[in-house]
């Protein structure tokens, strides 16, 4: 599978690699999905950088519990994408590989371990794909459109 590349490499940057996995969590009527607003008001996908010894999938189920407080059926590979891009936030460069997956079932089993760092909320479809920051997570959500036909 071809690996899609959103942004250019500076060769007068260092870049810092960052190995995520992503998940597109859709309510039952796929009408809606569930985004991320970190501090910095940004959208995302659940999700985060890959910690040593996880799976995609173990990155995915722990941070569902971390950011949300719960679990899911992850039911599909939507594929590998990456990004080249500087965090003003945090002050350094980024080869961000990650891999895009999609699941059913959301079920809400606690308190998310985070707290109430990152904000939670449900988002129409057409708001999410123009409103998620990294390209990368509006190509997945894209991805997941079209193989849902929605």
């Amino acid at each position: 599978m071809d690996e899609i590349v959103f942004g250019e490499r500076d060769p007068k940057l260092t870049y810092k690699t960052r190995i995520g996995a992503y998940v597109v969590v859709p309510d039952a009527a796929q009408k809606q999905i569930l985004v991320v607003e970190p501090p910095n008001h940004s959208y995302l996908l659940p999700g985060g950088g890959i910690e040593p010894g996880e799976s995609d999938v173990e990155t995915i189920v722990r941070e569902l519990i971390e950011e949300v407080g719960g679990t899911m059926q992850i039911t599909d590979y939507l594929g590998r994408a990456s990004e080249y891009f500087y965090s003003t936030w945090r002050k350094q460069a980024y080869y961000h590989p990650a891999h895009f997956y999609a699941g059913t079932g959301l079920v809400k089993t606690q308190a998310p371990l985070e707290g109430d760092f990152n904000q939670i909320k449900w988002m129409p479809l057409e708001e999410a794909a123009a409103a998620l920051k990294r390209p990368t997570h509006r190509w997945a959500l894209a991805k997941w459109r079209q193989q849902h036909h929605c």
